[in-house]
């Protein structure tokens, strides 16, 4: 039965058609869903958890950067053998592939945000629509009065006008900052460096916020590994920053002296 819906929702993900832009074969989103199943509590119902992790390819390069790495605790779904996963924007089907349409649109979103300024909002608007499709469902995860880290604060950040600074320091960490890393290595850590000072100017007064937290687990070790090759200088103002942006990750963060 595991196969099979592994298979299931492989297809589902693949197979369905969930934008109107054209992708060539090597243009698609790298990514996975890492599905644990912890209980069937009856019948054909499952409690899981879900890891979400996606990236993009980097110019001049071969490296992948994470731009979304996010688990979802909060997943109860129906599953029956042989079952067809049929995806719909506009009505509540199932917990199974609302919850995976939901996460596939902001993959989409987040990837077209790191191309294009605010180049994600379709998808996020997408997103919420399917949000607001299952608040109805008696599920969790889907509305404001669960955890501050669910699928509804995540998409409201993204849409959030409070947070386009955020989303457009996220634009150009990677067209002006990784894009460029392995031609002008020196030039790009200055960009990646100013563009985390704004985010962490944004934390300050958004504090915990997911949209914040999902850029620093997404990016701790890869900001960890550009900083160790800069300049001493950078090195110590780069550590400072992070350590405000993430004091948890404080111990990653200090080996960028070491």
């Amino acid at each position: 039965i595991f196969e099979e819906m592994q298979n299931s929702i492989e297809q589902f993900l693949n197979n369905t058609i969930w934008t109107e832009d054209n992708y060539q074969t090597e243009e698609r989103i790298n990514c996975n869903f890492i599905i644990n199943i912890l209980n069937e509590p009856s019948s054909n119902v499952y409690e899981a958890t879900v890891q979400i992790v996606s990236s993009r390819p980097i110019f001049n390069s071969s490296y992948e950067s994470i731009l979304f790495y996010h688990g979802d605790r909060e997943w109860i779904f129906e599953y029956y053998p042989s079952q067809n996963l049929e995806f719909s924007e506009n009505s509540f089907n199932d917990n199974l592939t609302s919850l995976v349409s939901f996460y596939a649109y902001l993959i989409i979103g987040v990837d077209n945000d790191s191309f294009e300024k605010f180049g994600g909002d379709t998808n996020f608007k997408k997103a919420w629509k399917i949000l607001n499709n299952s608040q109805n469902s008696g599920f969790k995860g889907w509305d404001q009065f669960g955890s501050r880290q669910n699928r509804y604060w995540i998409c409201e950040n993204y849409l959030n006008p409070e947070f386009k600074d955020l989303r457009e320091a996220f634009y150009n960490y990677h067209i002006n900052g990784l894009d460029l890393y392995y031609s002008s290595p020196i030039e790009s850590r200055e960009m990646i460096f100013e563009n985390i000072s704004l985010i962490n100017d944004i934390n300050s007064k958004n504090f915990n916020s997911p949209i914040i937290n999902l850029f620093i687990e997404a990016k701790s070790d890869e900001l960890t590994n550009i900083f160790k090759g800069a300049s001493i200088d950078l090195k110590r103002n780069a550590l400072n920053i992070l350590n405000e942006l993430s004091p948890s990750k404080s111990e990653l963060f200090n080996k960028i002296l070491q």
